[in-house]
């Protein structure tokens, strides 16, 4: 037969088992034992040290100028460590209890009052460091007084000035890193003149689709779809060469700076090399197996780079017509490539959104970027930064040599972008197919002007596309290449000033890099 447990409130269970604590714990309770003075000294100072060491070099307490009976110490014995005379001087007190933390803890006599020292003092006690202590950086030993001051009046007097000097001076840089910074703004766009149209020339019978200025800055050549390549004179205007060989639209054009030859490439697969001094062609570069669609000469180097719709882009020898290079690894057709002579050599941007930079010794790609989402039609470099622009439908992207490291995106010309160019002043152009030409501030991606040209009397308006563009070597003149069959040239305008046209531009943080 069970037994039937007792029941009880919980009031009596509380209750019991607190007797039940009582009872244990009444020793504890009884009469306490006298305690060691010298072992109180010790724990406390044990206990101060594990637990206040961080703040032991904070002021605790200042009194008024009545001290009553409490006992003045100088623990340095610098007797210039007294006030200034006609100055009430300030005091410090400290104790077995730097932060009284409760009302049965008060000042007893075994507190000590400590003067804070002056500025001479202070400036005695910077003199007084062993040369061992002594730092070359201006920066780090001229604290402030204040800071002196601060840990001149530390509760720990054991230690020399010395080690509190070097403790004022940790303190310092700790307290300097832990400054606050201020937030990251967008930097403010420097001024530009805006560009306006003041020429026009008319001369093709088809879009005009490459353009390059001569070394000498005296004419200009540009390629077209009615499958010819004629030459300017850049001052006038005037139509000075037509040149004939073509069978299909020229894609590129690039005239030496190191000897008298014109380079042209076309969707005929041809890439030819013009002798300008008899006006013919002296070279041919077979290999390519589609339409070339652009071509960059080496500065330094007497190589011809070709890109294609084959998907590779090739490296001839001018001399011996000899591919020395075929750059494959492009899945789609490559629309552009740059040459310079720093490292990457060559740089190629392709309709598979990528950008490849490559080395030209072994003939490989250092580097893919794959960050754009749509076709790579555009690559310019800027002339005296080691970076570079890339131009898509999605958005305009700035790169940093060598490794193809992100700056920054410049958006808002939302067309498919054919070409870009860059100043010395930082002045990006973009040209896109819908005939407009966006104007950017390198630096900080600021779009200060937005141009779109009336098209040719007699064309289409569908026919307003930009095919290419480029600074003339002085950097006043900019020359584009459009669908309209016309060359236009255009010049800052001389009579703008920052308040005729300023800076619309408003702070705001930082843009985020958006991939």
């Amino acid at each position: 037969m069970v037994e039937e447990v007792q029941k009880h409130s919980v009031h009596t269970l509380v209750f019991r088992s607190l007797k039940r604590t009582h009872d244990m714990f009444v020793a504890d309770h009884a009469k306490p034992i006298d305690m060691d003075e010298e072992s109180h000294k010790v724990k406390m100072a044990v206990k101060l040290r594990t637990e206040y060491s961080a703040v032991l070099h904070m002021p605790v307490f200042k009194e008024g100028k009545d001290k009553g009976s409490l006992q003045i110490s100088d623990p340095y014995g610098q007797q210039n460590f007294s006030a200034n005379p006609g100055h009430d001087p300030e005091y410090l007190i400290t104790g077995t209890h730097p932060y009284p933390s409760g009302p049965g803890i008060a000042l007893t006599a075994d507190t000590q009052v400590q003067k804070m020292p002056s500025d001479t003092g202070v400036q005695s006690l910077a003199l007084a460091l062993p040369p061992s202590q002594a730092r070359q950086d201006a920066n780090r030993t001229a604290a402030s007084i204040g800071d002196i001051h601060r840990h001149a009046g530390s509760a720990e007097r054991t230690q020399p000035p010395s080690h509190s000097m070097s403790l004022m001076e940790a303190v310092g840089t700790k307290n300097s890193a832990l400054a606050t910074r201020k937030a990251p703004t967008m930097p403010k766009p420097q001024w530009h003149p805006p560009w306006k149209l003041y020429r026009v020339i008319s001369g093709h019978l088809g879009w005009v689709r490459s353009i390059a200025v001569e070394p000498g800055n005296q004419w200009f050549v540009t390629g077209s779809a009615d499958r010819t390549i004629k030459i300017w004179d850049l001052a006038s205007g005037k139509l000075k060469l037509s040149l004939t060989g073509h069978i299909s639209t020229v894609r590129g054009v690039a005239v030496s700076s190191r000897s008298p030859y014109l380079f042209s490439c076309g969707e005929d697969k041809q890439v030819k090399c013009w002798d300008l001094e008899y006006n013919k062609v002296i070279r041919h570069y077979h290999g390519h197996l589609s339409a070339v669609y652009d071509l960059d000469l080496h500065p330094t180097i007497d190589v011809l780079v070709t890109c294609s719709r084959d998907s590779t882009a090739r490296v001839w020898d001018i001399r011996t017509k000899a591919n020395v290079h075929t750059l494959s690894g492009h899945t789609n057709t490559v629309a552009t490539v740059k040459c310079q002579s720093a490292e990457p050599q060559i740089i190629t941007g392709s309709h598979d959104t990528t950008i490849r930079l490559w080395d030209l010794v072994a003939g490989k790609t250092r580097v893919t970027l794959t960050n754009h989402k749509k076709s790579v039609r555009a690559l310019v470099l800027h002339p005296r930064q080691y970076t570079f622009a890339s131009g898509s439908p999605d958005n305009i992207k700035q790169w940093k040599f060598p490794d193809g490291n992100f700056i920054q995106n410049l958006s808002g010309h939302n067309a498919i972008i054919n070409t870009l160019a860059v100043n010395s002043d930082g002045v990006l152009v973009s040209g896109a197919d819908n005939g407009t030409i966006h104007m950017w501030d390198w630096r900080t991606g600021y779009n200060f002007q937005r141009i779109h040209a009336a098209v040719q009397p007699g064309s289409l308006d569908s026919e307003s596309g930009i095919f290419a563009c480029v600074f003339d070597h002085s950097e006043s003149r900019l020359i584009t290449a459009e669908a309209d069959k016309t060359i236009k040239v255009y010049r800052e305008d001389d009579t703008a000033t920052e308040e005729s046209h300023p800076v619309n531009w408003k702070p705001e943080i930082i843009k985020r890099k958006r991939f």
